[in-house]
């Protein structure tokens, strides 16, 4: 099986790397990385992995499945053209689009399962399999790997818990123009040590005020890696807004205070002004009912926190070839086709 692991923005790269790493263990070594050119000019596996920036290399290798994270893939690529998604933050309306472009949906968990099979009944052109989300594999092979540290940090801080802040990107939904002054006070106040890390996507004059913010602070760190996995395992509150995170930070049964979230459904602690930050970081930790949606989520949203993600879509992707054969494209109207070309270019057939 020639596999594609189509990585379009630098945070699908933690997505991705778990399908590259059970299919080796199979004994899978036809595996091709896209990457976005301009959007990951630094490919931080360049020196590991198979990989190229070049849609017309992604056509020639001729595939007979595509992994891909983000709501778009050419439609003129051969191969079975699977959504893995980007997160399980399902109130952002573009998460429940069907853009016509993918052959099968594989879903994290039975919230996310029953609503695109409702889909799959109106559309009629997809397929829909529930395999758990990726990271899940890392996080379950790494579940423990940072307590040293996180205990080295606590100690040398003098402190007795890890906060993080990680906000969403997006001007309208952010809460980085609004918690500053909160974020302050509750490190004067709480015995915590605040580490902040940032959507690769954030402005960068966010970026720079805030990691400004950490150097006048003792007990706070700005976290400059790519990946935020390593520090939801290391935390143990989190702090954000309407971002995907929140619900990655939850299934590890952790608690989560958002600062004017949009969700229509919350199940966390969600406030609207700043200057409850402090009595809702105390609340949040043993209020039973917060505790109970927080259990609701990791049953319903994504239940595969033992792993075999990567094992169960690889699997997948070959069952749908044993049904279907390859696809050789992926039919789509005269729109879909421009928005295609007009992303990621033409090829020569």
């Amino acid at each position: 099986m020639r596999i594609v692991l189509f990585c379009e923005n630098k945070y699908a790269i933690d997505i991705l790397k778990p399908l590259q790493d059970e299919a080796e263990d199979e004994g899978v070594n036809d595996i091709l990385w896209y990457v976005h050119k301009k959007r990951i000019p630094d490919f931080p596996l360049k020196d590991s992995v198979n990989w190229t920036n070049s849609i017309q290399e992604v056509y020639d290798f001729f595939p007979d499945v595509v992994f891909v994270p983000g709501n778009i893939v050419p439609y003129y690529l051969r191969g079975v053209k699977i959504q893995i998604f980007h997160g399980y933050a399902a109130e952002k309306k573009d998460h429940w689009i069907i853009r016509r472009y993918f052959d099968t949906y594989f879903t994290q968990g039975p919230y996310f399962t029953r609503k695109f099979k409702q889909l799959s009944y109106k559309y009629k052109d997809f397929e829909v399999l529930e395999t758990g989300w990726t990271r899940q594999d890392w996080i379950s092979d790494h579940r423990s790997s940072f307590d040293i540290e996180k205990n080295e940090l606590l100690q040398k801080y003098g402190k007795k818990q890890i906060v993080l802040y990680a906000p969403t990107f997006s001007p309208k939904l952010t809460s980085l123009p609004l918690i500053k002054d909160a974020l302050i006070k509750l490190t004067k106040e709480k015995d915590v040590l605040l580490m902040m890390k940032f959507h690769p996507l954030t402005s960068q004059e966010w970026i720079d005020e805030y990691r400004q913010l950490a150097n006048e602070h003792d007990n706070m760190i700005f976290v400059e890696d790519f990946s935020v996995t390593k520090y939801l395992l290391m935390a143990d509150v989190m702090i954000s807004d309407t971002s995907s995170t929140i619900y990655e930070f939850l299934l590890l049964n952790k608690p989560v205070i958002t600062l004017r979230a949009i969700s229509k459904d919350i199940y966390w602690k969600n406030i609207d002004d700043p200057e409850e930050l402090c009595d809702a970081f105390e609340q949040v930790q043993h209020d039973k009912e917060i505790i109970s949606l927080r259990h609701w989520v990791i049953q319903n949203y994504d239940p595969y926190s033992a792993g075999g993600v990567a094992q169960r879509m690889l699997e997948g992707a070959r069952d749908y070839i044993r049904r279907h054969g390859v696809p050789k494209k992926r039919k789509l109207n005269l729109w879909r086709k421009y928005t295609s070309i007009k992303t990621f270019g033409k090829v020569r057939r």
